[in-house]
């Protein structure tokens, strides 16, 4: 588990994810990424996630992945050398990650299991 308590409040039953913000913040635009920016559960505890729409596939960051989950590497699977394209250009996949997710929403919560590219 990570040190930081910032946000890492325990989410030991997959209720207690009923009770995070799902809402935007009034005022906010989409363009500074707190419309779409959400608190979820993945292994146990509460983290922040990006949600966004029309991607290819779901992605993360190395760096996210090493503040929140230290042990990520050992959970990797290898993949085909690919390249992303962004419009700040190109991204390569080191491998994909399997996290299993749970999106709060208040008449019931929805489980995920997605794969991400780590990039």
């Amino acid at each position: 588990m990570p040190q930081d308590n910032e946000n890492k409040n325990l989410c030991k039953h997959k209720q207690h994810a009923q009770t995070f913000l799902v809402t935007p913040t009034k005022g906010t635009s989409y363009i500074n990424w707190t419309a779409t920016k959400i608190t979820v559960c993945i292994d146990n505890a509460q983290h922040p996630l990006i949600i966004g729409s029309g991607a290819h596939c779901s992605i993360v960051a190395r760096n996210y992945l090493d503040h929140h989950f230290p042990n990520w590497e050992k959970q990797l699977f290898p993949t085909k050398a690919k390249n992303l394209k962004s419009a700040s250009g190109n991204m390569k996949s080191i491998g994909i990650i399997i996290k299993e997710i749970i999106l709060p929403h208040r008449k019931g919560n929805i489980r995920l299991n997605p794969q991400f590219d780590v990039l």
